[in-house]
């Protein structure tokens, strides 16, 4: 039985929502399965916009490289959907999808390693 002036303890959580390396590794991975689950990648952006400017250190270059690689994918797939008219745009559309795997694995290294993005405001590797 519990004294009814004692406050409840706090639920303890696995620490993968707050700000730090494996919040990252968990929006690399949400990117990664929204080619399956499309959804997953806007919770992705969500929690990275939600969690940038509050780690600190390398982690920061990790969310603004996750935030860009959003954006600028959802751009190339506008792109892409708009010149499905003609063949290129399937080609883009593959093109765009490779890019942003490539993007996600290469930050999910760099987060093992504990390392920053070299230059996360590029729109390259």
């Amino acid at each position: 039985m519990t004294d009814a002036n004692t406050p409840p303890t706090p639920r303890t959580t696995d620490r993968w929502l707050d700000p730090g390396p494996l919040n990252v590794k968990v929006i690399y991975v949400l990117y990664l399965v929204g080619f399956v689950i499309g959804i997953s990648a806007l919770i992705g952006i969500v929690m990275a916009y939600i969690n940038r400017g509050k780690a600190g250190g390398w982690v920061e270059t990790h969310y603004t490289w996750l935030i860009r690689t959003f954006w600028i994918a959802l751009l190339g797939a506008f792109v892409s959907l708009l010149l499905s008219v003609i063949a290129i745009g399937f080609l883009l559309g593959l093109a765009v999808a490779v890019w942003v795997i490539v993007r996600c694995i290469v930050g999910l290294q760099a987060v093992a390693r504990g390392e920053p993005i070299r230059n996360p405001q590029s729109w390259m590797l």
